[in-house]
């Protein structure tokens, strides 16, 4: 795998990342309180902060990031099978929210890298395609 660019963060490049998340919050529906806690644990670690700001600049993944083996990708994946899960349950609020399984990904890796055992546990052992009433 080719090495991916290293960015640098100076502050334009904070600002554009600051309001980016505003707005990431706002399409996805979170509220002010919301934003201010995730912007402030968002920014407070590095390596997770240079994930999302790659995101923000290439529309990709970095994908250095790991918590026990685990990254961005595989919480994107975790989700998009919860959300597949959703979508059969007709949640209108899942339905077309891309912008909000980002955010949340990037809210869980850092959730994760506070608390992994729980995330982890869920990355193994739920599938997401079986809720109650499916059957």
């Amino acid at each position: 795998m080719a090495e991916k660019e290293k960015i640098v963060i100076d502050d334009a490049e904070r600002e554009k990342a600051h309001l980016w998340a505003r707005e990431l919050c706002r399409y996805a529906g979170a509220d002010e309180a919301f934003f201010r806690d995730f912007w402030e644990r968002l920014t407070a670690d590095e390596e997770i902060f240079e994930e999302f700001v790659y995101y923000l600049e290439y529309q990709d993944f970095l994908y250095q990031v790991k918590i026990q083996g685990y990254g961005l990708v595989d919480l994107m994946i975790f989700q998009i099978d919860h959300f597949k899960a959703t979508m059969d349950q007709d949640v209108a609020d899942m339905r077309h929210n891309k912008d909000k399984m980002l955010l949340m990904a990037f809210n869980s890796l850092l959730l994760m890298r506070q608390n992994p055992e729980p995330f982890v546990n869920m990355m193994q052992t739920q599938t997401g395609t079986e809720y109650p009433g499916k059957y």
